[in-house]
């Protein structure tokens, strides 16, 4: 598979365009805004704030933070949200390259499960099932099918139910 743009790490000087950008491809400036939150939480992880850059401009973003699932005991997870790629430059690749290297360096962190509430039928392409498989609850009134888990390793959700307890940005 051919790569469209390089992925890496987002640096300060790219916040404004990363902003811009979700901004643009979800049409309203809510997921900027969530962002700009979570940046200021123990969630954030900055190695999993990646952007998509091609020809010097920053065409996709992707953001894991932690999580906890909380059941009996809790366990440790990120959550992907948000991914966004420019409208000008979707349907090319970039989403898929972005959720591949945050999953790939999710894993090399030590980190062994993500969840994400996002569309049912791009996601499981990249291993996610229904999240209630596991017994993984969502917090929000959502879909069955829209509420998706990864295990990063083999294993690494069974004995893990319960609901899912975002970083407090997420219920602003």
């Amino acid at each position: 598979m051919r790569k469209t743009c390089k992925i890496r790490e987002e640096e300060s000087r790219d916040m404004e365009a990363v902003l811009v950008l979700n901004q643009l491809a979800f049409g309203r400036d809510n997921e900027s805004r969530l962002v700009e939150r979570l940046r200021k939480t123990e969630a954030f992880v900055p190695e999993l704030s990646l952007v998509a850059v091609r020809q010097q401009e920053i065409v996709g973003y992707i953001l894991f933070t932690r999580i906890k699932i909380q059941g009996e005991t809790s366990h440790e997870s990120l959550a992907l949200a948000p991914m966004a790629v420019h409208p000008e430059h979707q349907r090319a690749g970039i989403g898929r390259e972005l959720i591949r290297a945050g999953l790939a360096r999710a894993e090399d962190l030590g980190f062994d499960s993500v969840i994400v509430l996002g569309h049912p039928g791009y996601y499981p392409r990249f291993g996610f099932q229904r999240a209630s498989r596991w017994g993984i609850r969502c917090p929000f009134d959502v879909p069955d099918e829209a509420f998706l888990a990864l295990g990063l390793r083999e294993g690494a959700l069974r004995g893990k139910d319960g609901t899912v307890q975002y970083a407090d940005p997420f219920y602003e």
